[in-house]
C-alpha cells in the first residue's frame, strides 16, 4: 500500500476502486494495482481504515484484509501447519493453538488418521495425537472437541 500525496499540478483523475467516485482529496492510496479514498480501504473483517493503521494490507479470496484479521483467518504464513503448503482461500479448515491446517493434515503424528470435528485430540509442543495417542499424562495440553472453519471466497466471515 502506497500513500501518495497529490502535487499542485492537475494530475488526471483518478477513481476510487470502493467508492468509485473522483479522488480530489489531497492524499489517496495505491494498493492492489487501484487506487482508493483514504476512508474507502477498509479491512473487509473489522471496518477499520487501512491507510490509518498502517502501510500493509492483505488480499485473500476476494477480500482485503488488515494483518490481525489476515493472521486470525489464514495463519501467520497463509499456509498450512503441517505441510507448509499454500492454503486456498475457498478451502476448508481445521484450527489448533493459533495455527491453521488443511483439513487432510490435521491427523495424528502417531497412527496418521484424519481428526473430524468433535473428535477430542491433544496439542503437545506443537504435534497433534490423538485421543487413543496421547502421550503421558503429565504432557497433556488436552483440548475440547476440535471445530472446523471454512473461508469462502467473497463470504463474510468476520
Amino acid at each position: 500500500m502506497v500513500n501518495s500525496q497529490m502535487s499542485g499540478v492537475l494530475p488526471a483523475s483518478k477513481s476510487c476502486a470502493g467508492c468509485g467516485g473522483n479522488i480530489t482529496d489531497r492524499f489517496l492510496l495505491f494498493s492492489m494495482e487501484r487506487y482508493w479514498h483514504t476512508r474507502c480501504l477498509k479491512c473487509s473483517c473489522c471496518q477499520a481504515q487501512l491507510g490509518d493503521i498502517g502501510t500493509t494490507c492483505y488480499s485473500k479470496g476476494g477480500m482485503i484484509l488488515c494483518r490481525s484479521d489476515y493472521i486470525r483467518l489464514f495463519g501467520h504464513s497463509g499456509a498450512c501447519s503441517a505441510c507448509s503448503q499454500s492454503i486456498p482461500a475457498s478451502e476448508m479448515v481445521m484450527r489448533a493453538q493459533g495455527n491453521v491446517y488443511h483439513l487432510k493434515c490435521f491427523s495424528c503424528v502417531t497412527c496418521r488418521n484424519r481428526l473430524m470435528p468433535g473428535d477430542r485430540f491433544h496439542y503437545v509442543n506443537g504435534t497433534i495425537f490423538c485421543e487413543h495417542d496421547r502421550p503421558g499424562a503429565a504432557l497433556l495440553n488436552s483440548h475440547l472437541p476440535i471445530q472446523s472453519s471454512s473461508v469462502l471466497a467473497d463470504q463474510k466471515v468476520c
